[in-house]
């Protein structure tokens, strides 16, 4: 397939670097390549292609000239550094007028990927299988999600998070039960969650008299036996069929004994040789669930995830995909979080996604990378090419200021003292922006607007004309891309306060 790859001067350089022969590149008499128009391209009149690139953020109709031309005419990736990608896969992929390549392609990956996760899932053995959902064997490892102190919501609580675990991609619920529960609180629990959620349900205390509270209430799994229950609950646990999680103790008791015993009470277990904290053993436990892999193989491990990330002041997106894989490599089949602290918020999602991601990498033996899934949040896999400094330009300082400056080698100054700006209150009145329930909030003297995109609200408050100064547009502009993507970071949001902490 012959290809004409189309830019404008400043990134003519950049495009011919990536297109690296397998495209023609036409440069126009543009700088910007995104102003670019269909006229430029009909005076131009490129013939001997089967397909013309133009870059993607151009949003004109160039089908007339397609048809003018006769050939097509498809969007391009945003950046050039992308072209080498997308031309690698002309003839696979149908590109698009509308939507930009990259972009495009991304979608297809990840379409792929999930195709490909819900093919290896269905044809995965499993020795334990836990109302539908597999648990260990070739199956992918299964996403545990704690509510801690369940009985003491009430029940609309209760549903709601569950519900919401549900969404954010758990695939069992956990309920955690405070040490001075009754079993009827218990019992209520149970039946509450199993009323909001089709998912395994699982009681989690020592407490014998609790967890047979549990079992009778209908729980899909109870955490933990031990030695210290395990002569009370296991016969039920047996009886009825509900799988538990086992642990080592109390005292000197080790897990392989309780586990032994379990198993001979005809328990369906799941082994727990317990994560250790961080700088508390974290190492050595490791390793411990390597040894219980190897002397019980068919029995599957519980790999308590949260005993690290709730005790690490660390962002936990990479925390718990390097959780995710060492699990992988001992042999663990599921992933037991809460996400009880703040900074832990969003452990499931990235638990659930980590385990994807393994699967996939697994079935491609490959290193769990170029998947069509990640848990990149803020690095970039790809970093864009930045513009190149002008020789001659005017710095505006932090105090609103402005200065010619011819740049020496190079170098600029990064700080200019002095000055300020004087600001005037907009007389058709101010806003106070604030997030709620997953949107960004509003308020004016007029209207108060709820939505999720910064770009439509700061269209509709100029559409309704309640901001008349420039200033406070752009102020109003910036304040409402950082409600954003304070939502879109599943971070706090505070008018006139840095998105991030300063760094010293």
């Amino acid at each position: 397939m012959r290809a004409l790859a189309v830019t404008g001067r400043l990134a003519e350089g950049m495009v011919r670097e990536a297109v690296g022969g397998l495209a023609d590149v036409l440069v126009m008499d543009v700088d910007v390549a995104s102003f670019i128009t269909p006229k430029m391209l009909m005076e131009a009149k490129p013939e001997g292609y089967d397909i013309i690139l133009i870059p993607g953020a151009i949003t004109a109709d160039f089908g007339p000239v397609a048809a003018e031309l006769e050939t097509k005419i498809r969007l391009g990736p945003k950046h050039a550094v992308d072209l080498r990608r997308v031309l690698s896969l002309l003839g696979e992929v149908e590109l698009s007028t509308t939507v930009p390549a990259c972009l495009l392609l991304e979608e297809r990956m990840r379409s792929e990927a999930r195709a490909a996760i819900s093919e290896l899932e269905v044809g995965a053995e499993a020795p334990l299988i836990i109302k539908g959902v597999k648990i260990g064997g070739a199956s992918r490892m299964k996403v545990l999600a704690e509510i801690v102190d369940a009985t003491r919501f009430d029940e609309g609580g209760l549903a709601e998070t569950v519900r919401h675990y549900e969404r954010v991609g758990a695939e069992m619920i956990d309920l955690g039960i405070p040490l001075d529960a009754e079993p009827a609180a218990v019992a209520r629990a149970v039946i509450v969650a199993k009323g909001a959620t089709s998912l395994p349900v699982s009681v989690d205390t020592l407490r014998p008299d609790l967890l047979k509270a549990g079992i009778e209430a209908g729980c899909d799994l109870v955490l933990s036996l031990d030695g210290s229950n395990l002569d009370e609950v296991g016969p039920m646990a047996a009886e009825t069929g509900v799988p538990a999680v086992v642990l080592p103790g109390p005292g000197e008791t080790t897990l392989a004994e309780t586990l032994r015993a379990a198993l001979d009470f005809g328990v369906k277990a799941i082994a727990d040789p317990v994560l250790s904290p961080p700088l508390s053993g974290l190492a050595e436990s490791v390793c411990r669930y390597r040894e219980v892999h190897r002397t019980f193989p068919d029995v599957p491990l519980f790999f308590g995830a949260g005993n690290v990330t709730e005790l690490l002041d660390a962002d936990s997106p990479g925390a718990n995909a390097l959780l995710a894989v060492l699990g992988a490599e001992v042999g663990a089949a599921v992933l037991f979080t809460p996400e009880y602290s703040d900074k832990a918020r969003g452990s499931i999602r990235e638990l659930r996604r980590a385990s994807e991601m393994i699967l996939l990498a697994r079935a491609r033996r490959s290193p769990p990378k170029d998947l069509g899934l990640d848990l990149l949040v803020l690095k970039e896999k790809h970093r864009r090419p930045e513009e190149e400094m002008p020789e001659e330009f005017e710095l505006v300082g932090p105090g609103g200021e402005s200065v010619n400056v011819v740049a020496d080698g190079g170098e600029v100054a990064d700080r200019i003292e002095g000055g300020g700006l004087r600001w005037e209150m907009d007389p058709a009145g101010s806003f106070r922006i604030g997030v709620a329930k997953g949107k960004i909030v509003v308020r004016h003297d007029a209207v108060t607007l709820v939505g999720e995109s910064a770009r439509r609200l700061l269209a509709e408050i100029i559409d309704r004309g309640l901001v008349t100064r420039l200033d406070h547009a752009g102020y109003l502009g910036r304040e409402l891309e950082r409600a954003d993507m304070a939502l879109r970071l599943d971070r706090s949001y505070s008018q006139d306060e840095p998105p991030f902490p300063t760094k010293n």
